[in-house]
Parts: C-alpha cells; structure tokens; sequence
C-alpha cells in the first residue's frame, strides 16, 4: 500500500550506504518506485517503503520527525538529528534524567508527546506540524505505543515509518533502521558509524566464542512484575533470536501466550525452567532484583544464589551503537558464568 503525503514535503535524496556497512544493497537497490529503502528523484521527490510495505511518497525529503522514543534514538545513532523534533514513549524518569530507551538523544529539545504506555497528545503531534511518525512494530501492523482508539487521527497527521522488530534477527531492524536513515540523509560511511559497526561485530564474535566455550549453560530471558514472572521466548525477540544464532543457550518456553512473546509464570511457579543464568528486564517498567526481595521463588532461583543475574534490555535500540553494548555485557556473562546443577 501506499501513502502520499498531503503537504509538500525537499531536497534529494539518499546518501548512498557504504559497504563497510553492508548495507548497499539495502539501500541503492531501491528504484523510484520504491523498494527496501528510499530515493528522491533529481527534482527532490522522496520514497521510502517500510516494512509493513507501505510505500511512503512526498514532494521533498522529511524535515520534521516525530518518532518513538528508541526508534528515534536510533536513527540519532546514524546521524539523524536536527530533524527529530518529537518524541512518543519512554523519555525521561521520574528525576528529569533521559530515560535508557532514549539513548543519546537529546531530550531536552525535543517535544515529549506521551512518556509512558497510553499517552500520545495529539494535539501536540499536530502542533509539530510532522512530516513523518517513525515507529517500531513488534506485531504485525501494529506501531508500538500508538494507541490503537486513536491511531486513525494520529494517522491522518502525516504519513508512519515501521520498523520490523519482531520475529526477525537483530541485525534486520539495525539495517532496515540505518537505510530509513540514509534515505533521511544520514552518511553512513561517517568515522562514528563505522566504528560502531566494527564494535558490533566485534561483540558478536565474543558472544559466539563464549557460548562455544560453555556448551549448556542454559540462559533465561525474562521480565519480572509484582504478579507474574514472564519467561521470554527466543523465538520472537529480536536480539533473543541473533543471540541464539551465534550459540546462546537459550531456554524455550512452552506454553507462550497471545503474541508467542512470553510463557506468564504466578511467582509460585518461577521455579519452572532451570537456568543457569538469568537475564532481567532492566526497562523502568519491570521490577528489578532490589525489588524481589519478598519472593522466596526468586531468591531460591539457582541463578540467583549463584549471584548470575544481568540487566536484559527487552527492548533494544535498534542501532550499531545502541547493540554492540548489549552484545558485549552478554558475552562477559557467558564467560563468568558456571553451571548450577
């Protein structure tokens, strides 16, 4: 499907992707008529098909993006700056301080429109007079943190980017993210992203060596809340599925619930999958370790007693710099890390 948008929009169009990033093909493959990345026409048209494969078409390239809050650090990550001008869910913390699915950006100039699940101001996206909403989409057709009763006017407001970030490897979001913002101008053969992307690969290699080295060490990605322990499936998460491809592993639960993301587990039931090592939703919304003191099904974990609990970002930023980090916290684990039974 397509979506032009309703006011003019200028300049040209793509820098190309270097090939230190691999992303060439990505990226320059992309015809006027759309494909995997976008162009502007010499006269300063602009395209770019996203991954729900709607075909967004405008009379210059977007000067003023609105986006959720670790999408558009991301796209901060590969050089996209000036034209980020509004940003949609978790930014700042409760003290004022950005909020870790913000990344780099700079938040204090930009118009926060909604900090948490269930807000986005309407009024003040259109206020900021948007050429673009760019998104991650964890379910299929779905934009995170768009309200589904309201998507309709929001929608109305200026055309959406989607980003794909469910059900695919890491590095997928990482390049259809970095060729969004090349067709946004953003130079991807700058020293700063090509050194982030050599870092990457970097703490990929390590994360592969040290999972060689620990052949069934069994790793549990989960997220804790004052009810339920949820047990996160390898299979859908992004960054799961790439650390189980470079040899993580990683347990599978059984019973996973609406959307396969994750098996709900009552605190009594904790206990359920033997890990070895635990990896811990560190999002502001989940409870971390200092709070679970009072679930004896937690300290009696053998991860746990082991003391082999490590922050898990469930929601990656879904750039070369916002991963390699991730990468490289994962591999020291795997490492240090000893068998508990």
């Amino acid at each position: 499907m397509s979506y032009t948008a309703a006011r003019p929009l200028t300049r040209r169009a793509v820098l190309g992707a270097g090939g230190a990033l691999a992303l060439g093909a990505l990226i320059s493959a992309c015809g006027g008529d759309g494909g995997a990345g976008g162009t502007a026409s010499p006269g300063g048209a602009w395209t770019f098909t996203d991954d729900r494969g709607t075909k967004i078409e405008a009379a210059r390239r977007p000067r003023r993006i609105v986006g959720y809050s670790a999408a558009a650090a991301a796209l901060y990550d590969f050089g996209v700056d000036e034209q980020i001008v509004g940003v949609f869910g978790p930014t700042k913390l409760k003290d004022g301080r950005p909020d870790p699915q913000a990344g780099n950006l700079p938040v204090d100039r930009l118009e926060i429109i909604g900090n948490a699940y269930g807000e986005f101001d309407i009024e003040k996206y259109a206020a900021l007079r948007p050429d673009l909403l760019v998104d991650n989409m964890f379910i299929e057709g779905e934009l995170f943190y768009v309200p589904a009763e309201s998507k309709d006017k929001i929608y109305a407001l200026a055309p959406s980017a989607a980003i794909a970030a469910g059900s695919v490897p890491l590095p997928k979001p990482i390049e259809r993210t970095a060729a969004l913002a090349a067709a946004l101008g953003a130079d991807l053969e700058s020293a700063k992203v090509t050194a982030a992307k050599a870092r990457f690969d970097k703490a990929a290699d390590a994360v592969r060596a040290a999972a060689k080295a620990k052949p069934g060490l069994k790793v549990l990605a989960a997220s804790a809340s004052p009810d339920l322990f949820y047990a996160s499936s390898p299979a859908k998460n992004a960054d799961l599925i790439y650390y189980k491809e470079l040899g993580v592993d990683l347990i599978v639960p059984d019973k996973l619930g609406k959307d396969d993301y994750f098996e709900s587990l009552s605190w009594e039931n904790a206990d359920k999958y033997k890990a070895d090592l635990i990896m811990l939703d560190s999002r502001t919304q989940a409870l971390q370790p200092k709070d679970l003191g009072s679930k004896p099904t937690w300290k009696d974990l053998p991860a746990v007693k082991a003391g082999q609990v490590i922050p898990w970002n469930a929601e990656p930023r879904f750039s070369y710099e916002g991963c390699a980090p991730l990468l490289e916290a994962l591999a020291a684990a795997v490492e240090s890390a000893k068998k508990t039974g």
